[in-house]
């Protein structure tokens, strides 16, 4: 079997398996997150509730696409221009979203450890609520010359960047906003939050949650190890740039990047078997959410005497 052959089933295979588990998994969360009056009241939850959203945005443009492009040969965004310009402003602004949202829930879980007062009182759902606003307007905005300037290719009949500005931007985003920047900004707030925890006996001894700690340091784990390997490839794309390369290893090249790309999509897809490995609250919120539900909504017959 082929190089090519090869990947095309890896990237397939793998694609269909992260968008089912991922749909389900940030659906459950959507759920659960706006309905459970505890989680609604907490900053950092509503972060994951807004993540979820975003992560399904992502899942929904990213990976059908994807499939079958590898699948079956066929890319619409190279035949409609149209889903050519909307798939990439959707992928752009969706994934600097989510990957905001954990940055502020790790921010969040700093303030609500901080044995300093002043500084849990910064962890406030209504400031969280702006903040969210803030950031969605300006990845909002932030993706739209991707909208205006990623168009067909009349030569390659791909779609890519048709603006030499953006091309240049392209890899260097990928490296400093969408990589090295988040995982500094989680690292830095990770490593303050526990060493919050560290110093107090009852973590954030009036406002906190143990739980939901936990559950913030496993979604770091699951970004730092996704989003990583992303980084590491533009590295070297930002290195060999002045390399000439043969066809053959454009090609290898190209089907690594596929790979990598699609495996980095278990951040958007991971979250919530997180959420149920790590938590034992939420655990038992799932059971209580959905089967008291059940319960209730089960008719039982009249006992007649």
């Amino acid at each position: 079997m082929s190089l090519v052959s090869t990947s095309q089933k890896i990237i397939a295979y793998s694609g269909i398996v992260l968008f089912l588990v991922g749909i389900t998994g940030n659906t459950m969360n959507i759920i659960v997150f706006s309905s459970v009056p505890a989680y609604r009241r907490a900053p950092a939850t509503f972060y994951f509730l807004i993540e979820s959203i975003f992560k399904c945005i992502f899942l929904l443009v990213n990976l059908p696409p994807r499939i079958i492009a590898f699948s079956f040969g066929y890319d619409f965004a190279n035949e409609s221009v149209v889903w050519c310009k909307t798939r990439q402003y959707l992928l752009m602004m969706s994934s600097t979203t989510a990957v905001s949202c954990i940055c502020l829930s790790t921010i969040d879980q700093y303030f609500v450890t901080s044995p300093n007062p002043s500084l849990r009182r910064m962890s406030r759902i209504k400031w969280s609520h702006r903040i969210v606003t803030i950031v969605i307007i300006t990845w909002f905005l932030h993706a739209i010359p991707f909208c205006l300037y990623f168009n067909i290719s009349p030569i390659t009949k791909t779609c890519i960047s048709t603006n030499q500005t953006l091309s240049f931007y392209i890899p260097i985003y990928f490296l400093l906003v969408a990589c090295a920047t988040p995982v500094l900004i989680i690292s830095i707030f990770t490593g303050l939050a526990y060493r919050n925890i560290r110093r107090t006996a009852v973590p954030a001894r009036q406002r906190a949650d143990r739980q939901l700690i936990q559950m913030t340091l496993m979604q770091v784990v699951l970004v730092l190890l996704s989003v990583s390997q992303l980084g590491v490839w533009y590295m070297y794309t930002v290195i060999t740039s002045g390399t000439v390369k043969n066809q053959d290893q454009m090609l290898k090249e190209y089907l690594i990047y596929a790979i990598i790309s699609t495996e980095t999509t278990i951040y958007y897809s991971g979250s919530f078997y997180v959420f149920v490995c790590t938590s034992s609250r939420f655990r038992q919120t799932i059971k209580e959410f959905f089967f008291a539900r059940r319960r209730t909504n089960t008719v039982h017959p009249s006992q007649q005497a």
